[in-house]
């Protein structure tokens, strides 16, 4: 008898419905995945939740088990951590992290999607962190950041969090993480970094991260930036057109502004670095227990149809939500 599952379904703007669904046979590359925790990424799932994905964009946003096409329905979501109760003998009995929906059981085909078992010292709770985490060491690698540095980070959210995490242990760097909620500076001081407020920011910098989503953040980077600095932009601005301030010093101090997406491997790493590899890294990469502390809600699968309004409402401060299922 065919396996069942229960899946969150976008159905239209701002509302969501949890859906039956029949696995298909599971074939020998399949892993069958019970599903332990699942995580809401605030930034890219608001834009899902409003309807905000670029027309252009929509093949580029797909994820790997995505069903339907954006902007509705679609059962969509990418941090997903579980137990492999069928498939490849390796894997059978591993708890895993794959880029799967909020589904309380799925089949990854191995073949095409990376499904990689969580490294010691990695619980299945820290590990719906890996997207960001890979999200944020492909920025670090974009950026050309190096040893003596001076950093900055625009943007508190998990992904500028996971930045700044990454930079507070090259040597010598000197990071600054600038937010305007004054709840974050307790976040760089758990990463011994400094912590600034927009207006207060950091001047001559090397290289600055900007990760707020929105203009002003954007205008507050490239104003912290020294002679030819580069502005690593991660932020995803979905079918918005934010002001981009060319002005000011933009030319005068030759200022370099490039784009950092997870979708391909950062260019200085492509030659040798496949998905899976980046993947396995960022997993690693969360063994460290301060990193619990950027999960700041759990809600059970069955309560998240009503959760979500309020988690991807704007304004909301919290971070990541971890889901719970079983």
């Amino acid at each position: 008898m065919a396996a069942t599952a229960r899946a969150l379904w976008y159905v239209s703007r701002r509302t969501v419905d949890l859906r039956n669904t029949t696995l298909d046979e599971r074939g020998p590359a399949d892993a069958e995945i019970r599903m332990i925790y699942s995580g809401v990424s605030r930034g890219t799932e608001r834009l899902v939740f409003n309807g905000l994905v670029a027309a252009p964009e929509r093949d580029r946003m797909r994820c790997p088990l995505q069903e339907g096409d954006f902007p509705f329905p679609v059962k969509y979501g990418y941090c997903a951590v579980g137990e492999v109760e069928a498939g490849p003998d390796h894997l059978v009995g591993r708890t895993v992290f794959t880029l799967g929906p909020h589904q309380t059981r799925f089949l990854a085909p191995t073949d095409k999607v990376s499904v990689v078992p969580l490294p010691e010292g990695v619980p299945a709770r820290r590990a719906i962190l890996a997207a960001n985490m890979e999200t944020a060491l492909n920025a670090v690698w974009d950026s050309g950041v190096g040893p003596g540095d001076r950093i900055v980070v625009v943007g508190g959210g998990v992904l500028g969090l996971l930045v700044t995490f990454l930079v507070s242990q090259i040597p010598g760097a000197e990071v600054t993480l600038v937010d305007l909620e004054p709840s974050r500076r307790d976040f760089a001081k758990l990463f011994g970094v400094k912590f600034q407020k927009p207006l207060d920011g950091p001047a001559d910098c090397d290289v600055a991260f900007h990760a707020s989503a929105t203009s002003a953040g954007l205008a507050c980077a490239l104003a912290c930036c020294g002679d030819e600095a580069t502005v690593v932009e991660l932020s995803w601005f979905g079918d918005q057109d934010p002001a981009v301030p060319l002005g000011a010093g933009f030319h005068s101090k030759r200022l370099k502004l490039i784009s950092s997406q997870v979708g391909m491997v950062a260019t200085s790493r492509r030659p040798r670095w496949s998905y899976a590899r980046r993947l396995e890294k960022a997993l690693g990469l969360l063994a460290d227990d301060r990193l619990d502390q950027l999960i700041t809600a759990e809600v059970a699968f069955a309560d998240l149809p009503a959760a979500l309004p309020k988690i991807l409402e704007p304004g909301a401060q919290g971070l990541m939500t971890a889901v719970r299922y079983g």
